[in-house]
């Protein structure tokens, strides 16, 4: 993963509204999804997520705040959240999620799952992983 001139300005701009040191920030689609420290997420998002706000209307764009974990599944259920699940388990690096019902399962996997793959990418920069199934 490159960063860009303007990423590292927007990076930057989070740090300064937010006051939490960023782990990382990757763009999906329109979206930037910026990973912070674990216990940070509260803080980051301000009161009454005023502070996400502040970055959104500065960025003219939408923000994803994920809250690092050292525990790979826990993390997982960060990186996907607000999507709910039932169950997540983990077999030889092969982490399977079970949805709640088919238009959860939709989301969380993606047109030509491109939003499963992009959750796995996230994930492999931090953690030991092949692959996430949605079942």
């Amino acid at each position: 993963m490159k960063y860009d001139v303007e990423l590292l300005q927007i990076m930057s701009l989070f740090e300064k509204i937010t006051r939490v040191k960023l782990k990382d920030a990757i763009y999906f689609k329109e979206k930037l999804i910026f990973i912070i420290n674990e216990g940070d997420l509260q803080k980051a998002l301000g009161k009454n997520k005023v502070n996400v706000e502040k970055i959104e209307t500065a960025i003219n764009r939408k923000i994803k705040i994920v809250e690092y974990s050292p525990d790979k599944l826990r993390f997982i259920k960060n990186v996907m959240s607000p999507l709910k699940m039932l169950e997540i388990s983990e077999v030889d690096g092969v982490v399977t999620i079970k949805g709640p019902d088919q238009k959860t399962k939709g989301l969380m996997i993606g047109a030509r799952a491109q939003n499963l793959r992009l959750y796995e990418e996230i994930v492999k920069k931090y953690h030991d992983l092949n692959e996430i199934k949605v079942i």
